[in-house]
């Protein structure tokens, strides 16, 4: 099948380009960084670290779903959230 799109360079607010489990760590970042986050199993705060800045970021308590986070890792130790899946 033809890619239409395969010579588009997808901007920050365009569709993810994959996803993986995410599983939260205080020594590794991710395998690439994440534009999205989603909480699927319980709500809770995530801490990570900003992809581009690189600051600590924390968030107020999540509700399960899909939420805005460029992150390059997200931390165990303050995080809450469980289920976690990371969008490119």
């Amino acid at each position: 099948m033809p890619d239409h799109f395969s010579a588009s360079a997808p901007g920050i607010t365009g569709p993810a380009l994959s996803a993986f489990a995410v599983t939260p760590s205080d020594s590794t970042d991710l395998p690439v960084p994440v534009r999205a986050v989603t909480i699927g199993t319980a709500g809770g705060v995530v801490k990570y670290t900003h992809a581009r800045t690189g600051a600590l970021c924390t968030t107020g308590p999540l509700p399960v779903g899909q939420h805005s986070i460029w992150a390059r890792r997200i931390w165990a130790t303050g995080t809450t959230a469980t289920g976690l899946t990371g969008w490119e």
